[in-house]
């Protein structure tokens, strides 16, 4: 069949109904309330100028055939502001899929931009590393925090999404715990004599046959040794919420930490400028949709 009017365009607003149907149809396993809550969440959150909102799709005479949610994030790299963008959900209708490669090539045009793939199938693996994508994290760990000694003198918030400045952090730390609260992540700070420390968690399901561990992905904190300084604590707040286990992005075993590391699943890829950081999947498809 030949499609004369295909295109590729930017995603707006109206079409947020239209592209949730699209990504109903082709994601098995995810409802069309999924789509809608995430794609209303990319439609109020602050995005840097000059770049889409939502991403970019296929439409033939009106009608959405293929998208690919982007999601851009500017962040602090230094005294530079860097520009990041999650590639995030990506389907073509069947009838399509030779229109495909245009939505992959004005999506990754930007020279300046460094572009994420934090959730590739495994069989995809090959596929994305031709493209110039380099692994940054090449598995995950799972600790058990419960089973690190907490340290002395040390103490644990959690903070809600309409708490005022907090004690020890920058305002713009404190808007990201503030804002990942409401995005349904647990956010916290661990006070210690060394100094305050955030951290954002995330509940998540590991399935496994007839076995499914309740366990946290760990968003964000501002480097993996401060983790493995408040495990403890953050391990017996865990505990009493029903949680046993923490997923840490890694490249091997974490050292002060009891767990596994496993690097059969899990890798998360990068191409462009600046070497994403371990442990911080804030602003990511990850948290604006869910696990």
């Amino acid at each position: 069949m030949i499609h004369t009017k295909v295109r590729c365009r930017e995603i707006t607003e109206s079409d947020v109904e239209a592209i949730a149907d699209l990504l109903t149809r082709g994601f098995v396993g995810r409802s069309r309330n999924y789509w809608i809550q995430g794609l209303r969440r990319q439609a109020f959150r602050p995005v840097p100028e000059g770049y889409p909102r939502f991403g970019y799709m296929l439409d033939d005479n009106g009608t959405p055939v293929g998208v690919l949610l982007l999601i851009y994030t500017a962040r602090k790299i230094g005294e530079e502001t860097a520009i990041q963008c999650n590639l995030s959900s990506w389907y073509v209708d069947p009838a399509y899929r030779n229109y495909a490669p245009l939505l992959t090539k004005i999506a990754q045009r930007h020279k300046d931009v460094t572009y994420l793939n934090i959730s590739p199938a495994v069989w995809t693996w090959p596929i994305i590393e031709t493209q110039g994508f380099r692994a940054y994290s090449g598995g995950m760990f799972f600790s058990v925090p419960a089973l690190t000694r907490p340290p002395r003198w040390s103490k644990i918030e959690v903070i809600s999404p309409h708490a005022k400045q907090i004690e020890g952090l920058s305002e713009d730390e404190t808007e990201l715990l503030r804002r990942h609260a409401r995005y349904n992540c647990l956010s916290v700070v661990c006070r210690t004599p060394q100094g305050t420390f955030p951290f954002i968690l995330q509940a998540v399901r590991i399935r496994r046959g007839f076995v499914a561990p309740p366990a946290m992905r760990l968003i964000y904190c501002r480097d993996t040794a401060e983790y493995v300084a408040c495990a403890g604590r953050i391990g017996r707040l865990l505990l009493r919420l029903g949680k046993v286990s923490v997923i840490v992005d890694s490249n091997g075993p974490i050292r002060g930490l009891v767990g596994i590391y496993s690097d059969r699943r899990g890798r998360k890829y990068f191409k462009g400028p600046h070497r994403p950081q371990l442990a911080d999947l804030t602003d990511t498809e990850l948290v604006l949709y869910g696990p």
